[in-house]
């Protein structure tokens, strides 16, 4: 049986800007042939499965031929897989969609085309340059930046370009950005008209150089910016100065490790992203239930015998509710235990699961539930306190001074996730990363363990590390570290704001 090809836009580089149709089909492809452009980001909603063959497209280095390229997923195809070609931008935008989808005609696959957001149109709209506007423009031209070099003569009609009075846009065009300049100012445009080359449209490394068509190829060269680049011409691309918002914001051009667990890392990612930082995820630690559930299982099974059941992480809220349903249970069953929760993010995970914690003590660490229990009278209470193997004593051992009997139980353990680590060190030695975050202990820990002896001095000599607590930032220190940001509220929303308050 034969399979089926999506002709999928990626979108200009911003991962949030790809279609929900385009999720859809990377979440369900056998098959995933990518360019250079499309973010990595978005590979990762794949299944764990699924072929990944990178496909190059990068200007002048190109992994496999266009040719190739038709032959590869009409192979794929043909052989009954669910292909998705993913293409940066849109694929029928100068993105040679035509010829692959011709490729699938001939041999008569199956096929769909999920639009994308061309650069065309999103890398101004994040440099602050709007394509049209009624004061200045009401059409918008947009053209290739290098033609077919097989071509004998040029298609591109210079005249009636230079003669629109509309905003030109020119993609893969910075190699010729001399001739672009010279051929419009030649067919009349006028040598002081506004211009500006947007580099990387869209991500943490956008950067953006204007100027005038008499000064445009200067400016370039001086900045140094190479390809991808954008190119607007008109008196639209004057505008940036006060449309300007995406460099503007507190992290921009910051590059900063999150450690976090990969299921726990979106919440931060998104949060560092959106003040535009870049966020390089080297998950450290990996959230294992226990292998043995004998012990859990036994409590959930005579949870009547429990006065509280205190919840220290999300993590321990999901393993004690995944058993809690395996034994066919809910939330029922705990209708007079009263519960605690350090922090609100274990007591609104406690709440997706229909149960609200009685107590949530005003800070987010072991002491200050001890501190919230003060006006608990606990003599003689069955307290259950399922957590990570390894944690700190300090709760159940405050807990049973106060007369309190406190049955832990391992729900549980956080292991080394580093499987990029090479890659890490790589980026480490370069000096290309700015910051890290640690969000517990064990990412310390393991982010440590990874960081050669003879060379952690040399690594880490200008990297600043943020700890979402006095806990964590305790244990970096211990771990040779200098902690430059502390969060004063141990939230990642916390932790965000210490780090905006650093570099502001």
């Amino acid at each position: 049986m034969n399979g089926k090809v999506y002709l999928v836009g990626a979108g200009p580089g911003d991962p949030g800007l790809i279609t929900q149709k385009g999720i859809d089909c990377i979440a369900a492809a056998d098959v995933i042939v990518y360019d250079y452009l499309a973010s990595r980001q978005l590979l990762a909603l794949a299944p764990e499965n699924t072929e990944m063959i990178y496909a190059g497209k990068q200007g002048g280095d190109h992994t496999l031929s266009q040719d190739q390229i038709n032959a590869l997923i009409v192979e794929k195809a043909a052989a009954g897989n669910m292909v998705v070609r993913l293409k940066g931008g849109d694929p029928f935008i100068f993105g040679r969609g035509g010829e692959e989808i011709e490729a699938l005609t001939e041999r008569g696959l199956p096929f769909e085309i999920v639009p994308g957001v061309t650069s065309a149109i999103a890398a101004p709209a994040y440099a602050g340059i709007p394509l049209t506007h009624r004061r200045y423009t009401s059409s918008v031209t947009f053209i290739t930046g290098h033609e077919d070099p097989e071509k004998t003569e040029s298609a591109i009609r210079w005249e009636a370009l230079a003669q629109t009075g509309g905003t030109l846009v020119f993609l893969m065009g910075v190699k010729n950005l001399p001739r672009i300049t010279a051929r419009l100012v030649s067919c009349g445009m006028e040598p002081d008209t506004p211009a500006a080359l947007i580099r990387w449209g869209t991500t943490p490394s956008q950067e953006c150089v204007t100027g005038t068509l008499s000064t445009i190829t200067e400016n370039v060269e001086r900045a140094g910016l190479k390809p991808p680049c954008i190119i607007v011409i008109g008196h639209v691309a004057a505008l940036r100065e006060k449309m300007k918002w995406f460099e503007d914001r507190p992290l921009f051009g910051k590059r900063i490790i999150v450690t976090r667990a990969r299921k726990q890392a979106s919440d931060l990612v998104k949060r560092l992203s959106g003040l535009g930082a870049e966020c390089l995820e080297y998950p450290a630690i990996r959230v294992v239930p226990a292998g043995d559930t004998t012990l859990i299982d036994e409590a959930i099974e005579n949870i009547g015998r429990f006065d509280w059941l205190v919840f220290t992480s999300v993590n321990g809220v999901d393993v004690f509710f995944s058993r809690l349903q395996s034994l066919g249970k809910d939330t029922r069953a705990l209708g007079h235990v009263r519960s605690a929760a350090i922090g609100p993010a274990t007591a609104a995970r406690m709440g997706a699961f229909g149960l609200n914690a009685d107590i949530i003590p005003e800070s987010f660490r072991a002491e200050s539930v001890v501190d919230a229990f003060s006006g608990q009278n606990v003599e003689g209470k069955r307290i259950l306190l399922p957590r990570a193997a390894g944690a700190r004593p300090v709760l159940p051992v405050e807990l049973t001074k106060m007369g309190a009997f406190v049955e832990e139980i391992i729900a549980y353990t956080a292991v080394s996730d580093m499987e990029r680590s090479d890659a890490l060190i790589r980026q480490l030695r370069a000096g290309e990363v700015d910051m890290v975050t640690f969000t517990s202990s064990s990412t310390v820990t393991i982010f440590r363990a990874i960081l050669l002896d003879d060379s952690f001095s040399l690594l880490t000599k200008n990297l600043k590390v943020a700890a979402i607590g006095p806990i964590t930032a305790e244990t970096a220190v211990k771990q040779g570290f200098s902690v430059d940001v502390e969060a004063e509220t141990y939230t990642i929303d916390g932790l965000c704001e210490a780090i905006i308050n650093y570099w502001r």
